[in-house]
């Protein structure tokens, strides 16, 4: 336990507090519209901290928040029959990202962050909704699963192009949510070998992440209840633009 609290204490108090608040904002995102916990927390923890640094810490509350997400919904195993090969694909992706690009510490990683997150902000708040042509599926999900990975592997951020692919499939809400959550489950673990293997993430590193696990709950809890009390229609286009201005920011002064 000290060695986990070691780690913050390496941190300051200030971004400590960051650290906590933002995967309670993250989780409270996650908890109104199914998504936003890791595209929310890479984003704020890359104002203050470099994306490998962000990505381990990223890895335990993003893991178990979307194998919750993952456990309900009913359909789960016709998904990964109907998903398998994009999410082999998006495991495929980011070990070759990783071993080509890596999660990187420079300020180039950084705008990439920048430029991932406003991507994604204006195709949520752009994109009108996408029906995919019949006969697609079989060559488009390897493609952006594919994509997705090396995405992943070079900023941390696993949504582009899933979440709009997964959107376009017409699956009903439940299912939705619940194919979301293997896609993003899959990601965070291909994220992780990643880097572990890059000798990014140690004992210190999991343990701090294991403790941002806490706040994350709370806001995912948080959030439901706001759910009932809110439009998740509103809600999801503020998160946008906020969204977009936090990625426009990154990518601007890096």
């Amino acid at each position: 336990m000290n060695s986990y609290l070691d780690f913050y204490q390496h941190l300051g108090f200030s971004l400590s507090l960051l650290v906590l608040l933002t995967f309670l904002l993250a989780g409270t995102v996650k908890g109104v519209i199914g998504l936003g916990l890791p595209t929310v927390s890479m984003g704020l923890l890359g104002l203050a901290m470099l994306p490998p640094q962000a990505a381990a810490l990223l890895l335990v509350p993003s893991t178990v928040t979307n194998l919750w997400q993952l456990a309900f919904g009913g359909a789960l195993r016709a998904l990964v029959r109907r998903l398998w090969p994009m999410l082999v694909l998006i495991v495929l992706g980011t070990g070759l990202g990783t071993w080509w690009l890596g999660l990187g510490a420079g300020h180039s990683m950084t705008r990439a962050l920048g430029a991932a997150l406003l991507l994604y902000a204006l195709s949520g708040l752009l994109l009108p909704p996408l029906r995919m042509p019949a006969g697609w599926e079989h060559w488009l999900g390897p493609l952006c699963g594919l994509l997705t990975g090396m995405v992943t592997a070079a900023t941390g951020v696993f949504v582009i192009p899933a979440v709009p692919y997964l959107q376009a499939l017409g699956l009903q809400r439940n299912e939705l949510v619940q194919a979301l959550g293997l896609s993003f489950t899959v990601s965070t673990l291909a994220l992780g070998a990643g880097l572990f293997w890059r000798g990014a993430v140690g004992n210190a590193e999991l343990g701090a992440s294991f403790l941002a696990l806490l706040p994350a709950l709370a806001g995912m809890l948080l959030g439901q209840w706001l759910r009932q009390i809110i439009s998740a229609v509103v809600f999801k286009r503020v998160f946008f633009i906020g969204l977009g201005l936090l990625g426009l920011h990154l990518l601007i002064a890096g």
